[in-house]
């Protein structure tokens, strides 16, 4: 087991474009509607998702990725 999730996905899911795509969408949303109504929800969705797929996973990820080392588990 990689002890990074980033290890096991593709180009279009690592960090950098996760960032870049979620700064991208709402910059376009501003100015292309200048509502900021609109603005404001997608940018919180997006705050919301890098919380979830920038922070939480990997965190989780990495705690369970030293705990299956701490247990001795062979990587196939």
């Amino acid at each position: 087991m990689p002890t990074s999730i980033w290890q096991t996905k593709p180009w279009w899911c690592q960090p950098w474009s996760i960032v870049l795509t979620g700064v991208a969408i709402p910059t376009v949303s501003w100015l292309w509607l200048h509502r900021l109504w609109i603005t404001l929800p997608i940018t919180g969705a997006i705050a919301l998702w890098w919380l979830l797929f920038l922070v939480l996973v990997p965190a989780q990820y990495a705690a369970a990725a030293r705990e299956s080392m701490a247990d001795g588990a062979v990587e196939l």
